[in-house]
């Protein structure tokens, strides 16, 4: 107990302070352990319930009244070897994601600190002989730590909330939590709503959407979203990639091949190749990733039949292979062009692609200045 709360309780349950005589000689403190004990931010502030010589009994009694109905609850902080934390499983930050990189603001304000600030939420573990701890919330402040300790800073310690929780109770908590997170991706929620909603709810969307405080037709499309299959996430440039806005429509589209066309799966299947080792050659060779919209793209279209796609007058394909500018009409009011995306062409190559456009039309007598 801290020695706020110490001094509180010797206030309300000692004698009358005007009662007693003061000390012969002062009293020196004993060392805080290092354990830190602070006061619930629930909890009314401690310095106004001191109470001044002649507190009344019935002041009290209504004090402690107050911390029998759990308004003054204490919430103990630990300094922890971050390897006796394990992760808990039910935590939807993907853990290989984190490197330095990663978490270098972190640990830049950890060291301009002077140390962890904010705890993380941990809970005792019993069942594991190498683990004395098991971390609900803060996995970049576990991760942060361990790294620092392992790169010149071995004495730097975890700080740890410690809290009783169930497996739901953890997750929600988790949850609130992540939300702010803008390194937590859509797709590694999706995941773990996944998870959750046959774990804790009876896989019963409308209690777990009540639960959380969400509402039932985002909680739906996060959960397509997480139906995404590991072959079409493998054409992704990393799972931070995989938003919800951006990969609905695809999640959409997968379900609906995998049940009625298995000819048009496997050729989003074979896109989906095709553009992981696009990826690969792109990382290999310094340029920059296929972004999230020409993937979804490239993969829905992939899924459509060569009767499906509208017949045009000319057609280019992108030094990739893939069609990149087509021209779909021209008459005396112009020229439609459709420039296609998910084709990898620069825009230079464009450019290119639409000046032999506007030469066909010209030898066919349809060109524009005609």
């Amino acid at each position: 107990m801290s020695k706020r709360q110490s001094d509180y309780l010797n206030s309300l349950l000692g004698p009358d302070p005007a009662a007693v005589e003061p000390a012969a000689e002062p009293v020196t403190s004993a060392p805080q352990p290092a354990a830190v004990s602070s006061p619930d931010p629930i909890s009314p502030p401690l310095s106004s319930a001191r109470t001044a010589p002649g507190m009344t009994l019935l002041a009290r009694e209504s004090a402690l009244a107050r911390i029998a109905a759990g308004e003054v609850k204490q919430v103990t902080q630990l300094l922890l070897d971050p390897a006796r934390v394990r992760i808990w499983v039910g935590n939807a930050r993907h853990q290989q994601s984190l490197n330095e990189a990663a978490c270098r603001d972190l640990i830049d304000s950890i060291l301009a600190e002077g140390g962890q600030k904010v705890p993380v939420v941990v809970r005792r573990v019993s069942d594991d002989p190498q683990h004395d701890y098991e971390l609900i919330a803060g996995t970049r402040r576990h991760w942060s730590i361990s790294w620092l300790r392992a790169n010149s800073y071995p004495d730097l310690q975890l700080l740890a909330q410690v809290q009783s929780l169930d497996d739901e109770s953890a997750f929600r908590l988790a949850d609130l939590e992540n939300r702010a997170r803008k390194d937590v991706s859509d797709f590694e929620r999706a995941r773990n709503y996944r998870d959750a909603l046959k774990s804790y709810y009876g896989d019963r969307q409308i209690r777990m959407a009540e639960r959380l405080n969400l509402s039932k037709g985002w909680l739906s499309k996060m959960l397509s979203v997480a139906d995404i299959p590991d072959w079409a996430v493998s054409a992704f440039s990393g799972l931070g990639d995989i938003q919800l806005k951006t990969c609905y429509p695809l999640a959409q589209r997968i379900k609906a091949v995998s049940q009625a066309d298995p000819t048009a799966l496997k050729r989003m299947q074979k896109e989906a190749a095709r553009l992981k080792q696009e990826q690969r050659s792109r990382l290999d060779t310094g340029q920059p990733p296929l972004g999230a919209a020409e993937v979804a793209d490239a993969l829905i279209k992939a899924a459509q039949s060569p009767s499906q796609e509208q017949e045009s007058l000319f057609a280019a394909d992108s030094v990739h292979g893939r069609r990149a500018l087509s021209v779909l009409s021209a008459n005396r009011n112009g020229a439609t062009l459709r420039i296609h995306a998910g084709s990898g062409a620069s825009e230079a190559e464009l450019l290119s692609l639409v000046e032999q456009a506007l030469a066909f039309l010209r030898s066919r007598g349809r060109g524009l200045a005609d």
